[in-house]
């Protein structure tokens, strides 16, 4: 297989999943207030969104083989296009309908979104595999700023979520944003350079699971990871905010919707930051693998200590106290500059341990654990509310992450190389 023209590839990738991500971040900001304004509970919020993650458990099983059998640039079209699809769908909502129809429709039309998102993320962490320079620490470097620069998109779609909801409503809000990803799309279209993979008639679904056992452990502990921080960012933490924010107004509301978007973005920029930082953090060029894989344990167990704390402290301190609130953004900034460090070992480790032609099938099952981790996080994050607030969000979090601990620590170096590549 001839090696594409790497950057100009790569850029355009990068590109077509930034603009996915920014509506991405945006409409799930829109259908989370939107639908707790109407008086839906933390419970019910979560339903909105299982869809979306049970959609990406599925999608990700069989989009590693769709890819490896159609080809890349499809499945990364396919995924732009039914997000526009899903966008526009949603604007047909009809305030008339009653709380379960909207709860059906919601989860079905987010479930569309789901399988987009999916499509589109196999398709972009697949590409750097094969775009990314040989030499050093590239391969870590070109993933880490693909995936740092996505996350920092995405919260600066939490916050534009938030404002058009404030600004213009729902439904003008989401046509825009179809309106902005279907240009986006055409562009995409026209400026792909050739040379990423066509697909190979010969690819089996039964080729999906992996019998590298590095890749099953990282698969499970990427699950772990990843449902410890949805349990707390799904609905714990933006349904806490909003009791603690607002007084009940429409113009308290807004304010509400514009603090908790900006804190959702600030918190996502940031830890998209520290992701594209990261290979500098470990000094990643200098590191043999064996020496990655230890990084890879000692930053995740560094990483239970702060939900631990932050879950006593809601504990112990009264709801209504400022410095409480104060207290928990800052622990969960802490949290995500760890997390941020966490999830780019991880997302480089992925890509390492497979080969370039499985890339596409290993990143998928890969993918369809951080998926089944969100869903199990997403569940929890409404069910864990609803029981015991904020601290046994928080409590499970901390309780996920130790097992995330345990997935790592059965990882093995499969190379005698020196410095990792």
């Amino acid at each position: 297989m001839t090696r594409p023209a790497g950057l100009a590839a790569y850029m355009t990738v990068t590109a077509a999943y930034w603009a996915f991500m920014l509506t991405d971040g945006a409409l799930r900001m829109l259908v989370l207030l939107h639908f707790h304004t109407l008086g839906f509970s933390p419970v019910q919020l979560a339903y909105l969104f299982v869809l979306y993650e049970i959609a990406g458990v599925v999608t990700n099983l069989s989009a590693g083989w769709t890819a490896a059998r159609f080809g890349l640039t499809k499945t990364l079209y396919a995924g732009l296009a039914l997000q526009v699809i899903a966008l526009l769908a949603l604007a047909q909502l009809d305030p008339a309908w009653s709380i379960t129809a909207s709860v059906v429709f919601v989860m079905l039309v987010q479930g569309l979104s789901g399988v987009a998102k999916d499509l589109a993320k196999m398709s972009s962490k697949s590409a750097v595999k094969i775009l990314a320079p040989s030499d050093g620490a590239g391969l870590f470097r070109w993933v880490a700023v693909l995936t740092g620069s996505k996350n920092a998109v995405k919260g600066c779609g939490f916050l534009l979520g938030a404002a058009l909801l404030g600004a213009v409503g729902f439904v003008p809000s989401v046509l825009g944003m179809a309106a902005v990803l279907f240009a986006m799309l055409i562009c995409v279209f026209f400026a792909m350079p050739a040379g990423l993979p066509k697909g190979r008639k010969d690819a089996k679904f039964t080729e999906v699971l992996s019998k590298n056992r590095n890749i099953n452990w990282l698969s499970a502990a990427r699950l772990f990871l990843f449902g410890a921080r949805d349990v707390w960012f799904v609905v714990g933490i933006p349904i806490y905010f909003y009791a603690v924010l607002s007084d009940g107004s429409e113009d308290g509301n807004r304010a509400a919707f514009f603090m908790i978007g900006s804190f959702m973005a600030v918190w996502t920029i940031l830890y998209g930051i520290v992701q594209g930082w990261a290979p500098r953090i470990l000094r990643a060029a200098s590191r043999t693998e064996a020496e990655t894989l230890t990084q890879a344990r000692n930053w995740v167990g560094l990483l239970i200590i702060v939900p631990t704390l932050l879950a006593a402290l809601v504990w112990l301190v009264p709801t209504t106290s400022p410095a409480l609130t104060g207290a928990i953004v800052l622990g969960l900034l802490v949290f995500g500059g760890v997390f941020a460090v966490n999830s780019a070992l991880h997302s480089y480790l992925i890509l390492s341990f497979t080969d370039a032609k499985r890339v596409t099938l290993d990143v998928g099952f890969y993918y369809m654990s951080n998926a089944a981790g969100r869903l199990a996080g997403t569940l929890l994050s409404g069910l864990t509310y609803q029981i015991g607030g904020l601290a046994l969000c928080l409590g499970t979090a901390a309780a996920m992450i130790g097992l995330s601990w345990l997935a790592v620590s059965r990882l093995e170096p499969q190379t005698q190389k020196g410095a990792i590549v």
